[in-house]
């Protein structure tokens, strides 16, 4: 397994450190251009080799490799839709009443933002805030599933930051819906691989702003756990492989300036960095 770091993400590019020591069973996959199309990769050590086929399906690892600092990397699955979930932890809830079931949202497809690409605060914008999530990433038709059948559509997870405009969304100016709160181009960086085989259920989440962490959760504090959200959702909507589900953010959140960095630090997963403007 290669720990993702933020090294080479301040320098120029992509994306990465230098490889750890392998975990038995845990895989991680990155999307980065080869040529003029994007590609999928099996991250190893700091080495990308090339995937041919379908991530979700049949594929093999080919011959073909390339060093993982040469690389810009893309946000790691380009899906058919977006969801997210809203107050999942309990560390993000405070006095309010936890919800019955999980409070699902979409976002667009176009909020999507690469790791090491800035996140774009719009000109009338006056209250972004950061909020680091872990991404559930699908790898099957899912629909009306029971816990085992989600459990088992989940193909990896990621690291994501569900960028929020709070007066959008809740102030004067919210919306009726939350489609640019939420939803506005660059507000869902994602990445920066896709780890498959790591425990869903416990991993350390940290957010950093300019350095300082600001966030920090167990994932064993979800609420509603990666296959529960799952469950759920198929109830209504059918997810399709390479769909996402931001799962919630934990603790309390603040507003972005244009000059800052944040970083998503999941355990098992890497570090998504980006920088806002």
């Amino acid at each position: 397994m290669a720990r993702i770091t933020r090294r080479t993400l301040l320098a120029a590019a992509p994306a990465l450190a230098s490889a750890a020591p392998a975990v038995p069973g845990v895989t991680h996959f990155v999307r980065y251009m080869r040529g003029n199309e994007p590609t999928y990769g099996l991250l190893d050590g700091d080495t990308i080799r090339r995937i041919s086929g379908d991530l979700f399906g049949s594929y093999k690892v080919t011959k073909e490799a390339v060093k993982l600092s040469t690389q810009k990397l893309l946000h790691p699955v380009q899906p058919s839709k977006v969801l997210a979930v809203g107050l999942n932890y309990k560390s993000h809830i405070g006095t309010r009443t936890p919800p019955a079931n999980p409070e699902i949202f979409y976002k667009p497809i176009t909020c999507l933002q690469h790791p090491g690409a800035d996140i774009v605060i719009p000109a009338d914008s006056k209250n972004t805030h950061y909020e680091g999530e872990l991404v559930i990433v699908i790898g099957k038709h899912v629909r009306n599933a029971s816990p085992a059948d989600a459990k088992d559509a989940i193909f990896g997870v990621t690291c994501g930051n569900d960028v929020s405009e709070r007066d959008w969304q809740n102030g004067a100016q919210k919306d009726l819906q939350w489609w640019r709160a939420k939803g506005a181009d660059t507000f869902g960086p994602l990445g920066p691989a896709i780890a498959r085989g790591v425990d869903y259920a416990n991993l350390d989440l940290s957010t950093r702003l300019n350095g300082k962490v600001v966030q920090h959760a167990n994932t064993s504090d979800l609420l509603f756990d990666c296959p529960t959200i799952v469950t759920f959702i198929s109830r209504y909507v059918t997810l399709l492989p390479g769909d996402l589900i931001y799962t919630g953010t934990p603790g309390s959140t603040r507003k972005m300036s244009p000059g800052d960095t944040v970083e998503v630090e999941i355990s098992g997963i890497g570090t998504l960095f980006n920088r806002v403007v």
